[in-house]
């Protein structure tokens, strides 16, 4: 494919990216070709609302989407849920740090009668050895810090998972930014009210081909930007073609599959679930309006079974 042939089907598909919160073309296209590379457009759209939603910047690895068969699952990183922290009423700091072999000796964990731990006691020694532990302490006003201690022995399971590479260093063992963002994820759950949240917002999210966008989204027609670029590119002996116009025509088709054959009816159907001016519609107005009717073609071609 030319240049000028991968400019068109660009534009096609980034009018169909809904724009959601701050960002520009370029950033939700950068986005969509590298943390969303997997993700069809409409999971994109919904991964990108979810991250609106809880105030979190896939850009800075808040979160990060994973594909299980057609199932979305959107996960929030240490960074993401940190980020939450900060927003939080009373937030004074989360505290993670490892604790390595030759500073045993010196290591108190003090717990209250309840075997609840309450003050670490840590004196840092060098040449510190290999990670044997690892703790966070989660500060907020008005409520008593939260300490997660964790034993090397208790991530044994996540040094021989799938992700080991990320976990281990070359000699075996955990590797300390890894573990201290494990303990702080623990115990920023604990701390602050947003675990709840988190759950409520970034679950588990099946993603049919009927999906529709949220309601009221606010939308970017970036055609222009698209075409600007375009314009810088290597001329082409091929005329460009109008994604809106594609869109059309992609809509008159399936009239004629729906037996919709007079202007009139057709005109009605357009007012019904367009909800706008005809000739106005963008790019993702009317990929939302094929979606719809897709989706009764396939109701009709259910019932004839």
């Amino acid at each position: 494919m030319d240049n000028k042939n991968n400019q068109i089907q660009v534009a096609s598909e980034l009018n169909e990216i809904v724009q959601i919160g701050d960002f520009g073309a370029n950033e939700l296209m950068t986005m969509k070709e590298t943390i969303g590379k997997d993700l069809t457009i409409p999971q994109f759209n919904l991964f990108m609302y979810q991250c609106n939603r809880m105030g979190l910047d896939p850009a800075l690895k808040h979160a990060f989407p994973i594909l299980y068969g057609g199932k979305l699952d959107s996960r929030v990183s240490y960074e993401g849920l940190l980020s939450l922290a900060k927003k939080s009423a009373g937030y004074q700091g989360v505290f993670n740090q490892v604790v390595c072999e030759n500073e045993a000796d010196t290591f108190e964990a003090e717990t209250d009668d309840e075997g609840v731990i309450v003050k670490i006691n840590h004196k840092v020694k060098f040449p510190r050895g290999k990670v044997i532990a690892a703790y966070s302490i989660a500060k907020r006003e008005g409520h008593k810090p939260v300490i997660v201690l964790m034993d090397v022995m208790e991530v044994q399971k996540l040094l021989k998972g799938q992700n080991q590479k990320f976990w281990k260093m070359e000699d075996g063992s955990p590797d300390p930014d890894m573990f201290k963002k494990h303990v702080g994820f623990r115990s920023i759950k604990a701390q602050f009210d947003i675990a709840s949240v988190v759950e409520e917002n970034m679950e588990s999210l099946n993603t049919p081909e009927g999906y529709t966008q949220p309601e009221q989204p606010t939308r970017k027609d970036i055609t222009a930007e698209v075409n600007a670029a375009a314009a810088q590119s290597p001329s082409s002996s091929e005329p460009a073609v109008d994604p809106v116009d594609a869109k059309w025509k992609e809509v008159g088709a399936i009239f004629q599959q729906l037996g919709i054959t007079v202007k009139a009816q057709q005109a009605e159907y357009i007012r019904e679930n367009l909800k706008i001016k005809g000739e106005s519609a963008t790019v993702a107005e009317l990929t939302g309006l094929i979606k719809i009717m897709k989706m009764q073609l396939e109701s009709a071609g259910d019932e004839l079974e």
